[in-house]
């Protein structure tokens, strides 16, 4: 045997640093500022990613179809602008985590198809293996991450760098907002091949315009998620449903609780739990409901109702003043501005940190579990 050595006394590791749960909040304070950074400089960045694939005119052919790839927040990211690429762009988009990328669908991938791999901190393993795998095939690829020094960058055909001021050690709040925010831009890089210049820029333009909105709904809905994450706390689960873009915003909010309070949640479609977790008990479980403008909000209103008649605790997040006629027992976080469906991630998605906040200062939990002495931050 070799590498570990037999002193008879068990190994340990490193405790590991401290993190307040305030973390959260403060990255979630940064969200409006960030973006109206990201809506300026990354339209630049996502052009000329889009030259060194594709040559200045085009000369090189032009992507056929999209596949986003990535683990955790940037898997949820891109479920969230996988409309983006479908709607406003005009191009078969699909989005695929790592390990299944990896191991089934790079070897059926159609010729033309631009792989676009994300991870905030470029060094994911799985994700740097799909980039490989992708361009032995002899597909394009594209990473977005952090740095132009990344792993990532490196790996790549082309890349995005969607870096930061001031980072700290926390849950991806802001980190997941630019990478969202970079697959948008992109979609709108490629609408000028499909579209035209002319409706990219105004696709540009209705995005730059959100950090106001993002900077409202961040002050409305501060003290109301985290009130109701303090009031559900004590419950086994949490469920945050949405469907279409809101299912990609569904699996980050749902991942903010699990990292950031230790409670175990999860994100699904809405009529996926309709047709099977409405059974499971307990039946007061607590259920966050996204209703985005788009053709899914009836039914996500008219589940939210039948829900809480289950005896469901509900929440919903929804556009400020236009609830209908909700029953006052459903708890209701405020979306302020409006902003077309494909967008509409980047204002629904604010709460799910003062939501998870609420449930950590509750239960007296940090991130990542690090109140304990052993546990997931030492694995």
């Amino acid at each position: 045997m070799t590498g570990v050595p037999m002193t008879g006394e068990p190994m340990t590791a490193p405790a590991p640093a401290p993190m307040d749960a305030a973390v959260l909040v403060r990255q979630s304070g940064r969200l409006a500022d960030d973006l109206r950074e990201l809506a300026g400089a990354l339209p630049g960045r996502a052009d000329a990613a889009w030259r060194a694939l594709y040559g200045a005119d085009g000369a090189a052919g032009t992507a056929r179809s999209v596949c986003l790839v990535g683990d955790g927040d940037s898997l949820h990211a891109g479920t969230a602008a996988e409309a983006a690429f479908e709607h406003l762009a005009e191009l078969p988009c699909e989005v695929q985590p790592a390990q299944r990328f990896l191991g089934y669908h790079v070897h059926t991938a159609a010729p033309g198809t631009l792989v676009v791999a994300v991870s905030a901190s470029g060094r994911t393993e799985r994700v740097l293996q799909c980039v490989a795998a992708a361009r032995a095939r002899g597909l394009r690829t594209l990473g977005i991450s952090g740095s132009d020094t990344s792993p990532l960058a490196g790996a790549a055909d082309a890349h995005i760098a969607v870096g930061l001021p001031d980072p700290e050690p926390s849950p991806g709040v802001r980190t997941h907002q630019a990478s969202l925010a970079a697959l948008l831009v992109l979609a709108l890089r490629a609408a000028e091949t499909t579209r035209g210049a002319d409706a990219a820029a105004g696709y540009r333009a209705e995005l730059a315009g959100l950090a106001e909105d993002v900077a409202a709904t961040e002050a409305a809905v501060r003290e109301r998620a985290a009130a109701w994450g303090r009031a559900v706390a004590g419950a086994p689960v949490i469920a945050v449903l949405g469907t279409g873009p809101a299912e990609g915003t569904a699996g980050y909010a749902a991942a903010k609780v699990v990292e950031g309070a230790g409670v175990h949640a999860y994100g699904r479609d809405l009529e996926e739990w309709w047709h099977v977790e409405r059974f499971a008990a307990p039946l007061d479980t607590p259920l966050v409901v996204l209703a985005p403008p788009g053709p899914a909000r009836p039914r996500a209103l008219e589940l939210a109702g039948r829900a809480l008649g289950l005896g469901r605790r509900v929440a919903l997040v929804t556009p400020a003043g236009d609830t209908g006629d909700l029953d006052e027992r459903i708890e209701v976080l405020p979306v302020h501005g409006t902003a077309r469906e494909e967008f509409a991630p980047l204002l629904h998605q604010v709460f799910a940190a003062h939501l998870a906040f609420g449930i950590a200062r509750e239960l007296g939990r940090s991130p990542f579990q690090r109140h304990r002495p052993t546990g997931p931050a030492l694995r």
